[in-house]
């Protein structure tokens, strides 16, 4: 139930509305968890043909992206898990609310329909795993990295649907001081080397949260899936994977900087990882063979955490030259401040049969652009060099 410092009339008179007043919130979401090792951990079909399968997690094949198509459907978006998909029932759900940073430590509990009550807003982002793209630096850099070897595949572009989270931190009552908030999931306790981590949880600094930050509950014009953090999540548009906290149970708001092992153990190279880097992908089987003819049209995708894509390029005879690639969905912010993904195509003229590497890379709008090599840390996060794809013409 809300707190007595926030009731029920004047939350909803606070939040921006739309909706008629909603039903007594019950307490206490009910959570139940599957096996935390082996697909079992994921709740959503695997099909080989779309996903590379790790276990607890799972990574769409770039093969199996259909060009036509913008938007990544909940069905083909990869899945990063630190346990197991939880199953939580939405009539009991609430989303705790505390912490110095509000004039009332103790908050508020929030069910969805007090979330729902809110101005509804919707953006297209890029949403990526931060190691995405982690084995190569084994495959093609030779150096020893830690964790899921993704490929290319832990990415994809949505379309959410929820709330502002300014809207509700104001309705809540935040303090003018307040400078971290801590975002908690519902899943099970990670346990990792026989340590207890607790549960998933990441903070991030309150200017992030009057930005862009979104509490979420739709995806492509549906409900979020179990896997993908039904009924709730958070949405940090261009920041790494792991800021996004699926299935979100708490938000501690403070005013002293938060910390967990997920921004200070882990996801930290010399500091806290946030905005993802530029990236590269063809929609092309890894070591494909492709029938000789004289034009052969090559396409893929492109994006950044941090601004849109404005030029890509393509090399067919393994980077000693570069041609353009034609752009015909740049990326552009697309309500909100989210960022989608750059599609393109380019077409590859007379090649003769033989072995090739094709390289792409990007540049967007902040300067940034792929370099050859990517910077180690043990790791392996932001992969961000162009990769070496290999191809034969028969």
């Amino acid at each position: 139930m809300t707190s007595p410092g926030l009731n029920r009339r004047t939350f909803l008179t606070t939040a921006a509305l739309g909706a008629a007043a909603v039903g007594t919130t019950q307490a206490g979401a009910s959570v139940t968890s599957r096996a935390a090792a082996g697909a079992p951990a994921i709740l959503k079909p695997l099909p080989a043909e779309r996903f590379i399968d790790y276990g607890t997690n799972a990574e769409t094949r770039w093969d199996s992206v259909d060009p036509r198509r913008y938007l990544t459907p909940q069905a083909d978006l990869f899945v990063r898990n630190h346990t197991a998909t939880p199953q939580i029932d939405p009539a009991a759900y609430e989303l705790k609310i505390f912490g110095d940073g509000l004039r009332d430590p103790a908050g508020a509990s929030l069910s969805l329909d007090d979330i729902k009550a809110f101005r509804h807003v919707e953006t297209t982002s890029v949403h990526e795993c931060t190691g995405n793209g982690r084995s190569f630096f084994t495959t093609q850099q030779g150096q020893e990295v830690s964790g899921t070897a993704w490929t290319l595949g832990a990415v994809g572009a949505v379309r959410w649907k929820g709330v502002r989270l300014e809207d509700v931190l104001t309705a809540v009552g935040i303090r003018q001081d307040a400078v971290s908030v801590q975002a908690a999931g519902l899943d099970a306790s990670y346990v990792d080397k026989g340590v207890d981590h607790g549960r998933v949880r990441r903070p991030f600094p309150v200017e992030k949260a009057y930005d862009d930050a979104l509490l979420v509950w739709g995806a492509n014009g549906e409900d979020l899936l179990p896997d993908h953090g039904y009924p709730l999540r958070l949405l940090l548009p261009g920041w790494i994977g792991i800021a996004s906290i699926k299935w979100l149970g708490s938000l501690e708001v403070s005013t002293s900087v938060l910390t967990s092992p997920w921004d200070t153990k882990w996801y930290n190279v010399d500091g806290p990882l946030t905005v993802n880097p530029v990236r590269s992908a063809l929609e092309l089987e890894w070591g494909a063979e492709i029938p000789a003819r004289d034009r052969i049209v090559l396409t893929g995708r492109s994006w950044s955490g941090k601004a849109p894509i404005t030029r890509v390029e393509v090399s067919t005879d393994g980077g000693a030259t570069w041609k353009a690639a034609i752009q015909h969905a740049p990326g552009r912010p697309t309500g909100g401040h989210g960022l989608g993904w750059a599609q393109w195509a380019h077409t590859w003229r007379d090649p003769e049969p033989g072995a090739y590497e094709i390289l792409v890379r990007a540049t967007d709008r902040a300067g940034r652009t792929q370099p050859d090599v990517a910077a180690h840390n043990p790791g392996g996060y932001f992969f961000d060099a162009v990769v070496r794809h290999p191809v034969t013409v028969v």
